[in-house]
């Protein structure tokens, strides 16, 4: 990937940091747009949560086109510092928490306020989107009544999740990414 960037909204345009190495995997420019445009304006004043965030480009896409809050989760310290620089650089580091956290181990408290959104992207091949899936479809407190769960995975991780809560109503494959989608039933 050559570039990282804000592909809409109010930050449209700005180029966004990457974490240095291979340990990170960025939604690329197309199926972020259909992320977004699968959205819509309900992304408006939602509160998002980027897990296994990264660059944190899907968080700061959200609050780019209206999200009024986004919390950004991650474990790895290079990816935090990249996060802060790239909320720093859009101007919506007063919109946003950064937390350095396993995302487990962030997903067993409850949040402040119930989650709208949550994006999934793991690191791939190691089965976490699954336990983070199911994770999500028995936290206390952490989405609302009408929460969407989105996962970023390689179409050849896909299986059944057994979920009880979580209900999976689209699915959409760009090359190398598939995009699976959550709601609360």
């Amino acid at each position: 990937m050559t570039g990282l960037r804000v592909i809409a909204g109010i930050a449209k345009g700005r180029r966004l940091r990457m974490v240095p190495g291979e340990g990170t995997r960025p939604i690329g420019d197309r199926p972020k747009e259909s992320l977004f445009n699968i959205i819509g304006a309900d992304i408006e004043d939602s509160r998002f949560l980027d897990l296994f965030a990264g660059t944190g480009s899907v968080g700061i896409e959200a609050l780019s086109r209206g999200t009024a809050f986004a919390a950004f989760v991650d474990s790895a310290g290079p990816a935090i510092r990249i996060v802060k620089d790239n909320l720093a650089a859009t101007g919506f580091a007063d919109k946003a928490i950064v937390v350095q956290q396993d995302a487990f181990t962030y997903l067993r408290a409850s949040p402040e306020s119930p989650f709208d959104y949550v994006f999934v992207a793991p690191p791939q091949y190691h089965g976490l989107w699954l336990k983070a899936v199911r994770a999500l479809d028995v936290w206390s407190g952490g989405l609302s009544e009408d929460a969407w769960v989105i996962v970023q995975i390689d179409p050849r991780e896909a299986e059944e999740e057994g979920l009880d809560r979580l209900s999976r109503f689209d699915e959409r494959v760009y090359g190398q990414t598939m995009l699976r989608f959550y709601r609360v039933k």
